[in-house]
């Protein structure tokens, strides 16, 4: 009897709740198998018969086997596979002819793909956008067998790290293979030319002449590159591409909140927020944080801080000096050590123009066994470096480098590129030794 009512009291509560609830449960399939985002959802009237349908641009579980699937309530009509994964979903009217019945469109990769009564219609994609110069230079030098593969792989990784404009498709491919892959690799591409892609990160539509809800939208579609890009709906044409380059907030006109932007093509965008717009405050409040009010519990002036206090007021002016005078000392040590460096050639940066080269060593490891890498960097503006040498100064009856001769690869201007060995160390009563960089040599 006691488990009869608890039942009827759960039964009971679970009712009260879907009574109070302001939703209602229309249909629940924990295994539906539908693995998509927010931005690949889309609702609309796609056959014109007042019924909306679900469209869905599902990545397939674990992201292979994309396809495309339209829901009538909770039954799939159709399914059909996607060339690629997709990154958003749109419906939108592209003409004024009967039926009125939708578009669909899939962002997916550089390309949008477009769909009419759920057959394939239109391919856009994305314009290329210019390479990298540094980049091409390098593939130009490979083309023509000025350098090997690893040397290729040196100087990828050192434009990744540190240039403005990212690598081709083509150089990150190149970069994830192993060394046995590469050569292989430069041989098959070494003649085409270098093509780099932005890809769509976001899609919506725009209305094109009129505000109605059946009037024609063209595509708006946000890119990698943080542009924006605004297609004809009939000839699937750019027909604007902007990026924000300036925002300013205030009362503009009779209006107290006005939002104006410009754009990278000399655009001006300008919109005001409703008076009836209303926005959910945070979990923040305002004001200074809680944290300004709490009380710090500063310890009390000791006997020790006063006498301190009064040493430094009394005598501030002999306690400058003094520091006047180390800090001459400091600047004149440290004159004598570049002088000296100077004239041992042990200065880390190149005084000819010759050779406009920064060099600077890191030693790791506790001994016997010491890992040393160089840093060597191109200091000129625009001039690459081809054919240097590097080689050890060293005491042999102290040290031993299985490593002391290098032929640096090519030198891209404004890159560091590293050079390793290892030192071992044989005296056993810990002697030890400066260890000399050679002058570097241009090979003619």
């Amino acid at each position: 009897m006691a488990a009869a009512s608890s039942s009827d009291s759960d039964c009971g509560r679970a009712e009260s709740n879907e009574a109070s609830s302001k939703w209602l449960d229309a249909h629940y399939d924990p295994v539906a198998n539908i693995h998509t985002f927010s931005s690949c959802l889309a609702l609309a009237d796609l056959h014109g018969d007042g019924e909306y349908k679900l469209v869905v641009g599902d990545l397939g579980p674990g992201g292979q086997h994309p396809r495309l699937k339209v829901l009538k309530g909770p039954t799939v009509l159709t399914e059909s596979p996607l060339p690629a994964l997709p990154a958003a979903a749109a419906t939108f009217l592209m003409e004024q002819h009967e039926p009125r019945t939708p578009a669909l469109a899939l962002a997916s990769g550089p390309c949008v793909y477009v769909y009419k009564n759920l057959r394939p219609y239109f391919k856009f994609s994305l314009p290329q956008l210019p390479p990298n110069p540094l980049e091409q230079d390098l593939w130009n030098q490979a083309k023509e067998d000025r350098i090997d593969p690893l040397t290729l792989k040196e100087m990828l990784e050192g434009i990744r790290e540190k240039a403005e404009v990212p690598l081709s498709v083509q150089s990150l491919r190149f970069l994830q293979l192993e060394l046995s892959e590469m050569e292989a690799f430069v041989s098959q591409h070494k003649s085409k030319s270098i093509k780099r892609q932005t890809v769509i990160t976001t899609m919506t539509t725009l209305k094109k002449n009129l505000a109605d809800e059946d009037a024609v939208s063209c595509l708006v579609l946000g890119t990698e590159n943080k542009e924006l890009l605004v297609l004809d709906p009939e000839a699937f044409i750019i027909l604007a591409k902007d990026a924000v380059t300036s925002l300013c907030f205030g009362r503009y006109g009779r209006e107290d909140n006005t939002l104006i932007m410009t754009t990278r093509g000399g655009g001006l965008i300008i919109k005001i927020l409703k008076r009836t717009a209303v926005f959910v405050e945070g979990g923040g409040e305002a004001g200074p944080p809680p944290a300004q009010a709490l009380k710090l519990n500063v310890p009390r002036k000791t006997r020790l801080y006063v006498d301190q206090t009064l040493r430094e007021r009394e005598a501030g002016t002999a306690m400058h000096r003094t520091f006047q005078t180390d800090l001459y000392l400091l600047r004149l040590r440290t004159a004598r050590a570049y002088v000296q460096a100077l004239e041992s050639s042990l200065n880390p940066v190149s005084v000819t123009a010759r050779e406009p080269l920064k060099l600077h060593a890191v030693v790791q490891g506790l001994g016997p066994t010491f890992k040393l890498t160089l840093h060597l960097q191109n200091t000129s503006a625009a001039r690459p470096i081809l054919g240097l040498l590097v080689c050890f100064l060293y005491n042999e009856v102290l040290y031993a480098l299985p490593r002391a001769f290098f032929k640096v690869p090519l030198l891209v201007p404004g890159l560091s590129y590293p050079l390793e060995t290892f030192v071992e160390s044989l005296s056993d009563k810990g002697i030890s030794d400066i260890i000399k960089v050679g002058r570097p040599l241009l090979v003619p």
